[in-house]
Formats: C-alpha cells, structure tokens, sequence
C-alpha cells in the first residue's frame, strides 16, 4: 500500500517501486544514500562496517558483487542478483543491518533514505565500462587525484 504525505500524495519511494522487477542473473547497479547526505563514510572504519555487511549478502548466495564505491554520503553497487533473491529484499537487508550497527556508532537516526534507485544492466551494456564510472566517483567528486588514494571501492577487474 503506497504511502501519502500530509496533502495525501504518494510519496516518492513508492513511485520508485512501480515497475522494480527482480531478475536472478541480471547485474544491477545500485545507489542508495545516508538521510540527510550526511557525509558519515568520511570515516574510513564506518565504510568497512557498510563493505562487511555487503559481502556477508555476497557470502549468503543473495548477490555477486562486481563493483562498488562508497561515497561520504551514498553508496553506488554494481551486482548480480542470485536464484532465489529478490532486488528489493536484498537492499532492505544490507541498509537494516548496516543501519543498525552504523546508526550505534554514529547516533544517526534514521541512517539511510527511505528509497534506493536501482539501474538494470541490458545486455548490451558493457559492465566493465559501468564498474569504471562507479569506481572513477572519488575522483569525479574531486575527493582524490587518482583512484589509488581513495581506500572505499573495489571492482573484480582491478
């Protein structure tokens, strides 16, 4: 059931949800942000906990990861989904156990938005050329000078 504003308009992560289809085998690229973009994975050993809880999901048969970087503010995950995981569950996981292990040591509440947006890869796509635009943020964001001095990322060709 949608949920409505005050003015009983639908709110925005209910218009994201309309049309999310989940497909095991299918990679996705993923981004969802701290509430408030407060810029909380400034800290390096923050981020870690966010990468652990990432490749627990990996470790649990939901998800294959093939590339992520983690913003100060947001996180970006290239993934394949796996038979049996269903996109929207495996995202509520990760920012639920992450939230509630981050949010401890942060005192931030809530800690992450409501929503995520989620990109299917077409098969046309190239995922190496996906996985370089996600790592290449820290240096897009002017964070780094080369992607070597940034420690939150990984991709599985580099």
């Amino acid at each position: 059931m949608p949920e409505h504003d005050e003015r009983g308009e639908t709110l925005p992560w209910d218009d994201l949800r309309k049309g999310r289809f989940s497909e095991a085998g299918r990679a996705y690229h993923v981004t969802t942000v701290v509430a408030d973009r407060r810029p909380v994975f400034r800290d390096l050993w923050l981020g870690r906990i966010l990468v652990g809880q990432m490749m627990r999901l990996q470790d649990e048969g939901a998800v294959d990861s093939l590339a992520f970087v983690i913003m100060p503010d947001h996180l970006h995950w290239l993934m394949i989904l796996q038979a049996g995981s269903e996109l929207s569950e495996a995202i509520r996981r990760l920012k639920g156990r992450s939230a509630r292990i981050l949010a401890e040591r942060t005192g931030h509440r809530p800690f992450w938005q409501r929503a995520f947006y989620d990109h299917a890869v077409r098969g046309e796509e190239d995922l190496r050329a996906i996985a370089r635009y996600i790592v290449a943020n820290p240096l897009r964001g002017g964070l780094v000078e080369r992607i070597g001095e940034y420690s939150l990322w990984d991709a599985i060709w580099m």
